[in-house]
């Protein structure tokens, strides 16, 4: 794994630059645990005062510092989109491994089920969860919702390799010295899938995040939690553009900007480091 990372980095520029990329914002909300405040508090400091050295970001018109706020902010959307990635992609791997090596009716109705998952409009899925739990919405329910709608494709692309993986040579020898399904799928097959694993992660992260920031500037989120979402939308609950306010609004876009670039670049390098004919072309074969 630290041999992968290393060439990655040294010979993939799209990774080196989402990695700062995606570090600096990485590093800017763990400072949220070092919060002087309570970032949720609202009127704590003076309102509507721009970038200075006092508050770097400014403060907001419901009287919090920005600085804080939206390290809160983005610490909270990560892990709302580690959570997200994590439990999907438990559920694509387990699905797509298991309907690629066993097949038959296995194969058959795992991937009905795929079908299903994938034909659902899930945006209108989520409103309507939402005016069902509305006092219950918080972001591990939310989480669990989207990551339940988040694995169709990913266990689909898996369970591609895991076809190709049931007639090899190795995984008949695994089966000749008596290994059980299971281990073969998490000892033999599980490791040939874990690249596809972490570019889809990050691929995974960019969906549940972005659609994290829709839900919650339409207000069908915990608008209360600091989230982007819910920053961006008290910024538009206060005309933050129209009264002067513009840090309100332009600070939290470039460093959404940043996250969501960073997690493209490292998602498309392990893309390219996945596919043997990118790897061929930047080596000039």
């Amino acid at each position: 794994m630290f041999t992968v990372f290393r060439d990655l980095v040294r010979y993939n520029a799209e990774f080196a630059i989402g990695l700062v990329l995606f570090g600096i914002v990485a590093i800017f909300s763990s400072l949220s645990f070092f919060a002087p405040v309570d970032p949720s508090l609202i009127y704590m400091t003076i309102p509507d005062q721009p970038p200075s050295g006092q508050f770097w970001f400014g403060t907001n018109s419901r009287g919090q510092d920005m600085f804080w706020q939206l390290s809160a902010a983005f610490k909270n959307s990560l892990i709302f989109g580690i959570t997200v990635a994590v439990l999907s992609r438990i559920i694509s791997i387990t699905v797509g491994l298991t309907a690629g090596y066993v097949g038959g009716w296995v194969d058959r109705v795992l991937m009905f089920i795929n079908d299903i998952f994938v034909s659902v409009p899930i945006f209108p899925i989520l409103v309507l969860f939402y005016f069902v739990l509305r006092s219950n919405m918080d972001s591990f329910t939310l989480a669990l919702i989207m990551a339940a709608f988040g694995w169709p494709f990913d266990a689909r692309l898996i369970r591609s390799v895991a076809i190709g993986l049931k007639h090899r040579e190795f995984t008949r020898h695994a089966v000749f010295a008596g290994m059980s399904t299971r281990k073969v799928l998490l000892e033999e097959h599980l490791p040939y899938v874990m690249p596809i694993v972490f570019a889809t992660f990050m691929n995974n992260m960019l969906w549940s995040i972005g659609l994290e920031v829709t839900l919650a500037v339409l207000g069908f989120t915990n608008i209360n939690q600091p989230t982007i979402g819910t920053v961006l939308y008290w910024a538009n609950s206060h005309s933050a553009m129209v009264v002067g306010v513009w840090w309100w609004i332009v600070i939290p876009v470039i460093l959404i900007v940043m996250a969501f670039l960073g997690l493209f670049l490292l998602a498309v390098s392990m893309n390219e480091y996945i596919d043997p004919r990118s790897r061929l072309q930047r080596m000039g074969a």
